[in-house]
């Protein structure tokens, strides 16, 4: 039965194929719509410290729109680009995915760690952009074998082309990253037809690993004092658990509707350290309350519910393993920053896709999101149409 046959009759034409390539508006509205909410809580969060410090109150956020901007035209690009051309080029692409990670290990290190390059006066953090190449190179590997269980030996070159950047983002050290890396290849192998022993031997495997981290003591002091923070968010309040203490106290704050744009006590006078990177969204919390921090969440749904429609419409398995990785990479990116901010999870320092400030997470995200729309538009009957064995 073909893809548009079946979408017709099961999802009420949302899939159907186009007379000619079509973008995703919808991703990409909400895209931008998270890009601007984040310029105002970064200003939100620094206008009163940067006013006093330098006079130019506005300056974090015009870097961050800088960023905004870039994403966007990043976006455009990848999504006119036909992403079956990336598969021809799985190997240049992973060869510089693990140049890239090998050499920032090199670097001066910032704040403890080495996961920076600088670049002029932005700085380069090849992380992120490895976890959308490395989603390419896994999508590439699994492809030729869907429709049916995959095979030990084709299971192994997956672990083996994820395990080796995760490794090196591991020695910057970046443990959220490393973990980032586990769950995409964990949301791939599964679509990909993994059984259910290898699935359970992936799962030994993985509890195994964890603890020889804590008896061999491979965790950083920092990293270690995190995760017992945690598990007893009581203590130390004013040590460990000072960035989660004061973002708790922020998000119960802003109650039901908030207290207003600009007038988050909290938010104001920087009482959270990285409020606008790792934190942003204790700033969505105290000023918009639960209803704002409520749309928040509701719009990385629908951004993840598009990218997962695009994944069951994608003309062959090479598009839906891409979707499949992208939707994973934005799941983790959410679950985690937020959960974080609450308690739900560890505090650790992974951002908040289109939010959070930087350039290289914004631009990385918008281009992985850009193959996904290239994929969507690919819809389009014209040309040859191969067989996605998935479904």
């Amino acid at each position: 039965m073909m893809l548009g046959d079946r979408s017709r009759s099961g999802v009420g034409g949302i899939l159907e194929d186009r007379p000619r390539p079509v973008p995703d508006v919808l991703m990409f509205l909400i895209i931008a719509g998270l890009m601007a909410l984040g310029s105002v809580m970064i200003y939100s969060s620094t206008y009163i410290r940067l006013d006093e410090e330098t006079g130019d109150p506005g300056s974090a956020m015009r870097k961050q729109l800088v960023f905004a901007v870039a994403g966007l035209v990043t976006y455009l690009v990848c999504s006119m680009v036909d992403y079956r051309l990336y598969r021809r080029f799985q190997v240049p692409i992973y060869i510089c995915l693990m140049l890239a990670l090998f050499l920032v290990l090199f670097a001066s290190p910032q704040k403890g760690a080495t996961r920076w390059i600088p670049v002029g006066p932005f700085q380069f953090q090849p992380s992120e952009f490895a976890k959308v190449a490395l989603i390419v190179v896994l999508a590439a590997l699994l492809a030729p074998e869907a429709g049916r269980l995959l095979t030990w030996k084709r299971l192994g070159r997956a672990l083996l082309a994820a395990a080796l950047p995760g490794f090196l983002i591991f020695r910057q050290p970046d443990l959220g990253t490393m973990l980032v890396v586990g769950f995409i290849t964990i949301g791939m192998l599964f679509v990909a037809r993994s059984s259910i022993r290898q699935m359970l031997v992936l799962g030994v495997a993985g509890v195994v690993g964890a603890f020889a981290m804590f008896q061999l003591d491979i965790l950083r002091s920092y990293q270690a004092n995190r995760l017992s923070g945690f598990f007893d968010q009581t203590a130390d309040l004013q040590g460990v658990n000072w960035n989660l203490n004061q973002s708790q106290i922020a998000i119960g704050s802003g109650q039901l509707f908030g207290r207003g744009l600009f007038q988050g006590t909290q938010t104001r006078l920087s009482f959270i350290p990285s409020q606008t990177t790792d934190f942003i969204f204790t700033a969505v919390g105290e000023q918009f309350g639960f209803i704002g921090s409520a749309a928040v969440i509701l719009a990385y749904a629908i951004l993840i519910w598009r990218v997962l429609i695009v994944a069951i419409g994608s003309p062959n398995a090479f598009g839906t393993l891409i979707s499949v990785g992208m939707a994973s990479l934005l799941s983790f990116h959410v679950f985690v920053n937020i959960g974080m901010t609450v308690g739900l999870v560890p505090v650790t320092g992974l951002p908040l896709p289109f939010m959070s400030a930087g350039g290289s997470a914004m631009i990385a995200m918008s281009g992985g999101l850009g193959i996904v729309n290239s994929v969507w538009r690919s819809r389009s009957p014209v040309g040859e149409r191969e067989p996605n064995d998935f479904w």
